[in-house]
């Protein structure tokens, strides 16, 4: 059995044993929202996190959190998102979803400006994900986001942030000083064939 199938069979049980649970958000698209999201949720290890910008007021995620409690506390919550005003979907049970639709989140945004895409790599625990947001701030809007929790020592983020020419300089000197190892890949062909603005031009 290979690596990939393992991972396959892997990410199905800890689903269909409710240790795992999927959900989609909609959350408002503005800068700081991402914190504000990952605060609602609290320190829960957060297994999964895509998102992709669209030009309009609201941003749809996918999101994998891991459960001790199994569906109870997957209800509780979808309850604690609801009542941070979040509109929640539960798609533990789709397999759509599970199948091929967390794989597919993003896209060309041929609207966007300014973006710089970054990877990043930090140690994985409970709450590390919300520390790495509250970390990069809310200064510069986050324009993509990917992040899987593999079960490995360090959790790795890719993101697009929407930094100004101008403000590069100031960027990369805030990145240097949050202590996470990361490199710029806004000039990687993948990115640019299948994620990036104007159709990677």
């Amino acid at each position: 059995m290979s690596f990939g199938r393992l991972r396959h069979v892997s990410e199905r049980a800890e689903i269909g044993e409710h240790r795992e649970a999927l959900i989609a958000v909609e959350i408002p698209e503005r800068p700081g929202e991402f914190l504000r999201f990952c605060a609602a949720l609290g320190a829960r290890n957060v297994t999964e996190f895509n998102y992709r910008y669209a030009p309009s007021a609201a941003a749809r995620i996918f999101v994998g959190v891991s459960l001790q409690r199994g569906a109870a506390e997957s209800a509780e919550i979808l309850r604690a998102l609801g009542a941070a005003g979040y509109r929640v979907l539960d798609l533990s049970d789709n397999e759509l979803a599970k199948l091929h639709v967390r794989h597919m989140i993003g896209g060309h945004v041929p609207s966007i400006a300014d973006e710089a895409i970054y990877r990043f790599e930090f140690p994985e625990r409970p709450g590390a994900l919300l520390k790495f947001l509250k970390a990069i701030g809310d200064r510069w809007n986050i324009s993509m986001f990917h992040y899987r929790n593999h079960g490995s020592d360090y959790g790795r983020v890719l993101a697009g942030v929407q930094v100004p020419a101008g403000e590069r300089p100031r960027f990369a000197a805030h990145l240097g000083t949050l202590g996470y190892a990361h490199a710029e890949e806004t000039s990687n062909p993948a990115y640019r064939l299948f994620l990036g603005a104007n159709g990677g031009g």
